[in-house]
């Protein structure tokens, strides 16, 4: 056993001389697996980051343990002939059915009722086009679990009595007035004066496009001004992400019996929730990583085969200490073994400077583009394991031919 550890001990150490010896050319052959291990792991860190930015945004959207029924929705991308059967088998959403599903979820902690439109605003000689305007009861501000800046959210009694109010965005209230006296003021929307109750707390932007700039009205008021031929969304929301399915599953069935649907009919509703667009974003990053990942692993591949030549040079100016060590009693496992650890040990050295160098890279990024960049440990794994067995497979030929080296012919070859 003693043998062995000072074996190995020895190896290692005559592997390092070799490396240190020949210092430029030990950094310019680590150039290309610390470029790979990088690559992998930055590339790594930009999925990782894009998910979670992607389901942080959806959060901030929707809240947590949050799903919709709605005429026309869909968790993630379906067939246009699916569609259109949707289109032509699927009914509106009305406030009796945001009622009666009110009254009778027993496993949703709460249920609201929503419309969509758009306006064109403006105040004070400032204009702001094409604003989503929402109609909505006054549980939305639990299920969407909004954090209010400034002011306060509808109540029941605002919602039934068509109160002329409004719960406006950030960029709304920051755009039409830059005083920071919203609260109290009121806004035109289609002619109609609303006063400012309260004011979201800013979210940023998904994707270029502003989360804080829409705003908020009575349903009963939205369906007044916008019509109600456009029918409604319902939103309910579980009280844990445990319950959610149950919730849903109890949502759907409920609908279906107010519509009379029976046995194996289609639903004439779509059902969407949080849950399942993670899922899709899951789905989706994991599709760009098996894309993308085997890409940046040939960058790897190609700082293998570099080690491999580099390897086989210091076989070749190695000669004569091959031949005087298979001389002394070097058997030819231990001349493989020896070109093995120092091939092995170069690029491991390589993946931990890559790995250093993808964190100052990663965090950088997320310093210029405001999106946290995480390097999760399976890529640090995967970038490791790599570089390890690229440089166990980059020296096997080098190391196999040092050790099939004749000790006569190769001391003879110095002389």
């Amino acid at each position: 056993m003693k043998q062995v550890i000072s074996f190995y001990y020895d190896a290692f150490g005559i592997a390092l001389d070799s490396i240190f010896a020949h210092k430029l050319r030990a950094f310019l052959t680590l150039i290309g697996i610390i470029i790979g291990v990088a690559a992998v792991v930055v590339v790594g860190a930009s999925i990782s980051g894009l998910n979670s930015y992607v389901t942080g945004k959806i959060a901030k959207i929707l809240g947590a343990n949050h799903f919709m029924i709605a005429r026309m929705a869909s968790n993630g991308q379906i067939a246009e002939e699916e569609w259109e059967r949707m289109n032509r088998r699927n009914k509106k959403l009305t406030v009796e059915e945001y009622e009666y599903l009110k009254a009778n979820c027993t496993k949703c902690t709460f249920v609201g009722g929503q419309a969509g439109g758009g306006t064109n605003l403006s105040e004070n000689g400032v204009e702001i086009p094409s604003v989503p305007t929402w109609g909505v009861t006054e549980e939305i501000a639990d299920i969407a679990d909004k954090t209010i800046a400034e002011g306060r959210f509808f109540t029941r009694d605002e919602i039934t009595r068509q109160a002329k109010m409004t719960f406006i965005g950030a960029e709304i209230a920051e755009k039409l007035f830059p005083d920071g006296n919203a609260i109290g003021n009121t806004i035109r929307v289609r002619g109609i004066p609303l006063t400012v109750i309260g004011i979201d707390e800013k979210k940023g932007s998904f994707f270029g496009q502003s989360l804080d700039r829409e705003i908020f009205i009575p349903l009963s008021l939205h369906r007044q001004m916008f019509g109600r031929d456009g029918g409604i969304q319902l939103h309910g929301k579980a009280k844990d992400k445990e319950t959610l399915n149950e919730a849903i599953e109890e949502a759907r069935q409920i609908i279906r019996n107010k519509r009379q649907l029976i046995g194996s009919m289609d639903d004439t509703f779509s059902l969407v929730d949080v849950e399942g667009v993670n899922n899709q974003v899951d789905q989706f990053t994991a599709a760009i990583a098996a894309v993308v990942v085997p890409i940046t692993l040939i960058t790897l591949i190609v700082g293998g085969i570099v080690v491999m030549n580099i390897m086989l040079v210091s076989v070749t100016e190695r000669t004569f200490e091959v031949g005087l060590r298979k001389a002394l009693g070097a058997t030819r496992k231990q001349i493989l073994l020896q070109f093995l650890i120092e091939s092995s040990l170069l690029c491991i050295v390589g993946g931990i400077i890559g790995l250093l160098l993808a964190v100052i890279v990663t965090q950088l990024i997320t310093l210029a583009a405001g999106i946290t960049m995480t390097i999760t440990i399976s890529y640090i794994i995967l970038s490791i394991a790599v570089s390890t067995i690229i440089g166990v497979v980059a020296g096997l030929y080098p190391a196999f031919k040092a050790a099939k080296l004749d000790p006569i012919v190769a001391l003879t070859k110095n002389v």
